[in-house]
């Protein structure tokens, strides 16, 4: 397996950076991180980016989190796994992540459930963090980057910084 390229946000200078601090500017906002990672990785699923899928599944396995609620993501509807406020944030990922299958793809239904769960700021930040995951599925599919070494990489790097803690 081979990628078509470099992923254009290591590759172009400043892009990166300027994810980062939207990444950053989105925690800041009191979204509870365990569901940054959720939403990551239900839109990595949904989106079929291996990288993220890699990725997040390991970030929710080093933070704690467990082998149920990290593998019945997809499936969050029909476990107990998750809190009121999970699912809202869950519908409202699939909901902002598929635009294209449906007319009203953001219902008023999904959103005042969202709204319920989550303060303005919140929300806010929650909406950011599902459109940056749906920028970086589609920057590591459409060059089609492979997941490996790297992730288990920051994985274990991220491990170590949670245990320090």
């Amino acid at each position: 397996m081979k990628s078509r390229t470099e992923n254009p946000a290591v590759a172009l200078p400043g892009v990166l950076a300027a994810l980062q601090q939207l990444s950053a500017a989105a925690e800041q906002a009191g979204l509870p991180r365990t569901v940054v990672m959720l939403v990551e990785l239900r839109a990595s699923q949904i989106n079929g980016c291996a990288v993220c899928l890699d990725m997040h599944s390991r970030e929710l396995w080093a933070a704690g989190e467990t082998d149920e609620r990290i593998a019945t993501v997809a499936a969050w509807r029909e476990t107990p796994y998750f809190t009121d406020a999970e699912r809202a944030a869950l519908a409202l990922t699939e909901a902002v992540t598929r635009l294209a299958d449906r007319p009203d793809p953001v219902g008023d239904d999904v959103w005042a459930e969202a709204a319920r769960h989550y303060d303005e700021r919140a929300l806010g930040a929650l909406v950011l963090a599902i459109g940056q995951i749906n920028l970086w599925n589609r920057l590591n599919v459409a060059t089609r980057q492979i997941t490996g070494e790297w992730v288990s990489q920051w994985v274990r790097g991220a491990r170590e910084v949670a245990s320090a803690v």
